[in-house]
């Protein structure tokens, strides 16, 4: 048993109890995994608002990963292209993720060949900055591919 005002001890339960109550506080058992089990004497309540802040400090410091999306069509020229990539790479440079999309309308579908070309060319220009995530792939009229930044040294 630990806490303030206590002899860092063995004690039996009953007396770890009775010194607990005798000071007004609780007996939290803090490491139960332990031979013999950790407990100490503390108000649970102001136990339980230290834990849930540091919870909470550490949910803050958590870095949020952000997805941002740049969008084409199967037929995107090369100066809306490069124009596209600029703003990707700084995208990965700020540390967001960047997903390229090639939207299909209408008859273009047949073109699946230039839009998968396309995304392959945009990840390729972008490999100085970022890895490739997942390789372009078709769901229904639109094909996508996810560029990760890459680590920085």
């Amino acid at each position: 048993m630990v806490g303030e005002n206590v002899k860092v001890d063995v004690y039996p339960i009953q007396q770890a109890i009775r010194i607990a109550r005798e000071q007004g506080l609780d007996l939290v058992e803090i490491s139960p995994n332990a031979d013999p089990p950790v407990c100490k004497v503390v108000d649970y309540s102001k136990f339980k608002y230290e834990q849930k802040k540091k919870q909470k400090e550490i949910k803050a410091k958590t870095q949020k990963v952000i997805l941002k999306e740049i969008r084409f069509g199967p037929n995107t020229e090369e100066h809306d292209f490069n124009f596209k990539v600029r703003h990707a790479q700084n995208f990965l440079q700020e540390g967001a993720k960047v997903k390229a999309t090639v939207t299909f309308i209408g008859r273009t579908i047949v073109y699946k060949e230039r839009g998968e070309i396309l995304l392959l060319k945009f990840a390729q220009a972008l490999e100085d900055v970022g890895k490739v995530e997942q390789l372009p792939k078709l769901e229904g009229k639109r094909m996508s591919i996810i560029i990760a930044p890459k680590a920085k040294k």
